[in-house]
């Protein structure tokens, strides 16, 4: 790594502010449900990982059971969360970029699809670059591209992928989490496709984002089941 959050922080000035531009859907209702299910989701989105609290370091020891059930870990500052691809000793310094949400989304994905989790985490599928992308901060630069690219952060999302996603919302209240596994998913079968390495995850991770959107936007999809590559978690 190069520099504090380099990898965080690289992805979001890059693409953290690109918009569809469908200026059609800016206006439609909500159901009270799917109302309800938003104001919710997009409250997570503003707690902060805050090292000092009792819950936020028990989702952290979570994280790492989950990931390494047979080691024991030495504490929340360890050279051991390197070896799940944070930068540095203190995982929270990463999670300062997307906040508690992105500890969330992955302890919901080690908990929910623990193989598809693992075979992510150790590199299992296909032949790997040399310098493979980090696992864990890869998954913050996940959390927050869904954010973006769903708009979560307006009263309401103005995209057509974004819109759609609140009805797959109003279905499944878990749909942020699932939608999380399925593109961390994507993200690894692209890099895996482009023969990537290190240098090259922002292109892998909007290549994701646009086949996402695409995905979102397809007029069958009722439900986050229904997604074309929802199919990947249980490969």
């Amino acid at each position: 790594m190069v520099g504090s959050r380099s990898w965080v922080i690289g992805f979001f000035n890059r693409y953290g502010n690109r918009r569809s531009g469908n200026d059609k859907y800016l206006d439609y209702p909500l159901s009270p449900l799917q109302e309800q299910r938003l104001q919710r989701l997009q409250d997570r989105l503003q707690v902060p990982f805050d090292e000092t609290r009792t819950d936020h370091q028990e989702a952290l020891r979570a994280l790492w059971h989950a990931a390494f059930p047979n080691i024991v870990l030495r504490g929340l500052i360890s050279e051991q969360w390197k070896d799940m691809g944070w930068q540095g000793p203190n995982p929270s310094t990463d999670f300062r970029g997307c906040g508690f949400v992105s500890l969330e989304n992955l302890l919901f994905f080690a908990r929910t699809y623990p193989a598809s989790f693992h075979r992510l985490l150790f590199k299992q599928d296909g032949d790997r670059a040399t310098w493979e992308y980090p696992f864990a901060v890869a998954g913050i630069n996940v959390s927050f591209m869904l954010i973006q690219m769903l708009d979560l952060c307006s009263a309401k999302p103005k995209c057509l992928p974004g819109i759609n996603f609140v009805k797959l919302l109003g279905e499944d209240e878990e749909a942020f989490d699932v939608l999380y596994c399925i593109a961390f998913e994507m993200m690894d079968a692209q890099w895996l496709a482009m023969h990537a390495s290190y240098m090259e995850f922002n292109e892998v991770l909007q290549v994701t984002r646009t086949q996402l959107e695409r995905e979102l936007s397809l007029e069958d999809v009722h439900r986050i089941q229904d997604l074309p590559a929802y199919n990947l978690l249980y490969q």
